[in-house]
């Protein structure tokens, strides 16, 4: 061997080695810790936005129900109008009966 070291430097390359791989060992679990971390947040958000999609579903078909309802009360209020409407129209023709018979009766036609 042409240069051999010595048990002294031998000793203290292992401590800078040593020292870098405990350096190296620490930031792999603080990045580690720090992944977990961040699979827990994107699960959370996935979580969210699908909830966030099955609401807007819900809303959605809740919208469509709520049209439903409006166009089947509104053909409710329109058969009360139309009865009304019908009733007047049956009276007035019996009153406009009424009176040209009056009138004929008046007239000595009846």
């Amino acid at each position: 061997m042409d240069n051999p070291i010595t048990r002294a430097e031998h000793e203290e390359f292992r401590r800078t080695v040593n020292a870098e791989f405990e350096t190296l060992t620490a930031e792999n679990a603080r990045q580690n810790h720090r992944l977990e971390k961040l699979e827990s947040v994107t699960d959370q958000i996935n979580k969210l936005a699908m909830s966030v999609q099955e609401l807007a579903q819900s809303v959605k078909a809740m919208s469509e129900t709520q049209a439903k309802e409006d166009d089947r009360l509104k053909a409710l209020e329109d058969r009360d109008g139309q009865k009304w409407r019908d009733a007047l129209k049956i009276v007035g023709t019996a009153v406009a009966g009424a009176l040209v018979g009056a009138l004929c009766a008046w007239l000595g036609l009846a």
